[in-house]
């Protein structure tokens, strides 16, 4: 018998090619939606609408109307579709056939990971720490990097690329407004005269200070414990030396006699914002005498602050860059606040910050 005159019926559908990929490509940018596309391509929709999603990340691009009025953000996030990001994820899918899903039919699992990553914001690797505190057993043990390809490949039913705080995000030259540094501040101690144990990380209470700014005249002033990595976020009411040392002094209120020994000391930038040393050093429950020692970061060297810097991104989770911070009540401050000492970190053995700082 002739296997080729046999009665099943052979299957006809097949993968998308990457000529496809383009034409999907440029008709979404042209404004078409997936029902068109389909057609255009004589494709099921289904299979439009998943690659779609499969192949989207998200691109931060210039606003331009910002120029025209100083509320709107200057920069814009939005998720678009790239026909090289979806033959990426084919190819990647094409390579693991066969294996099966490492998941397989762990539900629960999949839905805890979606709710960390998706809702809380947590990376991968920080949901997997999360599995690992939580007491809860599931089926199935998986490591960092098969959590990143399963959500490039679409392995998750609500989890994509555009999920993740980095990945998926082209990094480009940004032209921004340049902040006013004093290259030679004279009032400060510099960052060299720094003790060798706060460099070290060895004593707790050395914290690193910024200041985040939003498109409005509120900021936030961000304190990071150099030990602990322990979170204090503080609104102002906008970016002035004053404001900053305003906060200062009711944190030293609400502290009182610890605030020395909780804030030995304060390393920060150059920015205009943090020249008034005297007055942040100054105790204003003991006139005449110094709560705190104030130390100055070298001139755009923002590596000289890494726990700060980190700090900030962990924030832009919540604020994006163009955010009124204004607008922002002191709750929805502090509910970011905890969730950044309840995050697990890798640098910590997992530990969050709070854990770290109680136990040191």
């Amino acid at each position: 018998m002739n296997p080729d005159n046999h009665n099943t019926r052979r299957r006809t559908w097949k993968q998308l090619s990457e000529i496809e990929r383009y034409k999907i490509e440029t008709l979404l940018k042209a404004g078409h939606g997936a029902g068109y596309i389909s057609k255009f391509l004589s494709r099921d929709r289904r299979t439009i609408q998943r690659e779609i999603k499969r192949g989207s990340v998200i691109q931060r691009r210039e606003n331009p109307y910002v120029s025209r009025d100083p509320l709107v953000p200057e920069y814009l996030d939005e998720v678009v579709y790239l026909a090289d990001a979806g033959q990426r994820v084919s190819e990647e899918r094409a390579s693991n056939k066969g294996r099966g899903l490492k998941i397989g039919h762990d539900h629960e699992l999949a839905r805890y990971l979606e709710h960390k990553i998706g809702e809380e914001k947590y990376s991968p690797d920080a949901a997997l720490a999360a599995v690992a505190t939580s007491g809860k057993v599931f089926a199935v043990r998986l490591c960092t990097k098969t959590v990143y390809n399963m959500i490039t490949r679409g392995d998750f039913l609500n989890l994509t690329n555009a999920c993740l705080p980095e990945k998926g995000r082209r990094k480009r030259r940004k032209h921004r407004k340049v902040r006013k540094v004093a290259l030679n501040n004279l009032k400060g101690r510099s960052i060299e005269e720094r003790p060798a144990t706060v460099d070290a990380r060895e004593e707790l209470g050395h914290w690193e200070m910024d200041l985040v700014v939003g498109s409005g005249r509120a900021s936030l002033l961000v304190m990071t414990e150099r030990v602990s990595r322990n979170e204090l976020l503080i609104k102002l009411p906008d970016k002035r030396q004053e404001s900053v040392v305003q906060a200062l002094d009711r944190l030293e209120r609400r502290k009182g006699k610890r605030f020395p020994e909780l804030f030995k000391s304060l390393t920060m930038d150059n920015g205009s914002e943090f020249l008034d040393c005297k007055g942040m050093e100054a105790s204003c429950l003991r006139p005449g005498t110094q709560r705190t020692i104030c130390y100055y970061a070298h001139p755009y060297s923002a590596w000289e602050r890494g726990s700060n810097e980190n700090a900030n991104k962990l924030i832009r989770r919540f604020i994006p860059k163009g955010t009124d911070i204004g607008k922002l009540s002191n709750q929805a401050i502090k509910r970011i606040e905890h969730w950044m000492n309840n995050y697990p970190r890798r640098l910590l053995g997992y530990r969050t910050a709070k854990q770290a700082y109680q136990a040191a």
